[in-house]
């Protein structure tokens, strides 16, 4: 029976839906993480009658036809890369865009990766690293008598060396924007890779046409809003429990059949 197969499509679709969900709100504290969205689309269908075919010799046409679908598939997983809400740590370490574009790390294999999360720290050797260790482009070092660090909108980082009254300019942090940012490849650890789908990385300077600015002392929270994707999640469990319920009544129709062929 036809029905089994397309309620089971429905029903590993919404398994599918129900795990993007529960990522979600499991990243619902990590810092810079984009939400993401279950799409579907419907399957193959059956021409039993044709639509537009002639249905008599004089050329009247049919109307509508009759199609029947073979059920439902997963089509993507879409990252929604809104602005998440900024959170003050009265760190200075601690770096926010407002806006768009991401942070250039250089990762230990020489490649380079992209991140929202600016929750960055001091190497060893005084520079500007990620969590993880990796250099944020395009590498700046902070020298170890420097008594404040200070990094303004536009993504100029200064620091206060002890025995001078002047500011001394230690860098200028960029931004890379992507023509298609849901395109990226997410490997974990809040950084992403660019792939043929997210375009070549175009670089910009915080606070110029098309970039977002730095905001220092805070950190981007995620953009997951707890309570719409409990809505989801509870529309997902009602669509998965209502293909059961097709399941269901197709075998009851099925062992109906069943006796009829045995009496």
């Amino acid at each position: 029976m036809r029905a089994l197969s397309i309620a089971a499509t429905g029903m590993l679709a919404q398994q599918t839906n129900v795990e993007v969900i529960a990522n979600n709100l499991a990243n619902m504290n990590t810092t810079g993480y984009k939400r993401q969205r279950a799409e579907f689309q419907d399957l193959l269908y059956q021409n039993v009658a044709q639509v537009g075919a002639q249905s008599s010799d004089s050329g009247t046409i049919v109307p509508s036809g009759i199609q029947l679908g073979s059920g439902v598939r997963t089509a993507a997983v879409y990252r929604v890369t809104s602005q998440g809400e900024l959170q003050s740590t009265s760190n200075p370490y601690d770096l926010a865009i407002e806006g768009p574009g991401y942070f250039r790390i250089q990762q230990p294999n020489g490649t380079d990766a992209y991140t929202r999360a600016g929750n960055f720290a001091l190497s060893p050797e005084g520079q500007i690293v990620t969590d993880q260790g990796y250099t944020v482009a395009p590498g700046i070092a902070v020298p170890a008598n420097a008594l404040t660090v200070t990094v303004n909108a536009q993504g100029q980082v200064q620091a206060t060396v002890a025995g001078q009254t002047a500011p001394q300019t230690l860098g200028q942090l960029e931004l890379v924007r992507f023509p298609n940012e849901s395109g990226l490849q997410a490997m974990g650890s809040n950084l992403f890779l660019e792939t043929p789908s997210s375009g070549s990385p175009q670089s910009g300077l915080p606070g110029s046409p098309g970039y977002g600015t730095i905001q220092q002392d805070f950190l981007e929270t995620a953009n997951v809003n707890p309570v719409e994707e409990m809505t989801t999640l509870i529309s997902a469990q009602r669509a998965y429990e209502m293909n059961s319920k097709v399941v269901t009544a197709s075998d009851d129709m099925l062992q109906t059949t069943a006796r009829m062929g045995g009496t």
